[in-house]
Order: structure tokens, then C-alpha cells, then sequence
């Protein structure tokens, strides 16, 4: 499976090694407790509705790239720094990559999971 974005001209893949969060204690742990996560990957969040999805970076070491998405179109981006950083947007999918690899993804563009 491969994390890819598309902006209407070209697709870029984002990540190849994907983990969903699936249960209620994978969601509220995210990359908690973790000491780093390789360059090719990106942890997925799936909702069943779209809502505010806020994301902590309290126990998260290292930086992180978030992505909100609906319906595959990113709403918003933005960085977070380790231990200290917040955000929150309305989403139904969330993604959290190394920092760095959303670099070229902007607000529009699709990013969805391929097989």
C-alpha cells in the first residue's frame, strides 16, 4: 500500500510503509512513546464523519507533517513541533508523516491510499 498525492498534474508518492489506527487506544496513542519512524511512513487515522480532529504532540520526540483530509482532498497542513506542538482541523481522514514529506502537498491537492 502507498500514500499518494496528486495535484491535478503530477502524483508523488508519500509513504509506502502505512499503519491505520484503528482502535479507540491506537488513535489516542498516535506515535506516542516512539523514538523515531522511517523516512517512507505514515500513520493513518480513519474517521466515520468528518469533525474536528485535533492532534498533541505531548511524548512525540521528533517532528511531524499532519495532513487533514475529506473525502481525499487536503484541507489543512501543517508541521508540528516535538513535544509542545498542537493543532486541529475538520478532517475524516488524518495523516502524520516524518516532517519534510509533505513538503510539496498544498491545501486541494488528493491524497489517498493506493494498493
Amino acid at each position: 500500500m502507498r500514500l499518494v498525492r496528486d495535484d491535478g498534474r503530477t502524483e508523488q508518492t508519500l509513504a509506502t510503509e502505512i499503519e491505520t489506527a484503528e482502535s479507540f487506544l491506537s488513535k489516542a496513542r498516535g506515535l506516542m512513546f516512539r523514538r523515531s519512524i522511517p523516512d517512507d511512513y505514515a500513520l493513518v487515522f480513519e474517521f466515520d464523519d468528518v469533525g474536528m480532529q485535533d492532534v498533541h504532540m505531548v511524548f512525540v520526540p521528533f517532528p511531524l507533517d499532519v495532513l487533514w483530509l475529506r473525502d481525499d482532498e487536503v484541507q489543512h497542513k501543517e508541521r508540528l513541533s516535538p513535544w509542545t506542538g498542537m493543532a486541529k482541523a475538520k478532517a475524516d481522514r488524518l495523516v502524520e508523516l516524518p516532517a519534510g514529506s509533505a513538503d510539496a502537498v498544498t491545501v486541494g491537492d488528493t491524497v489517498r491510499l493506493v494498493e
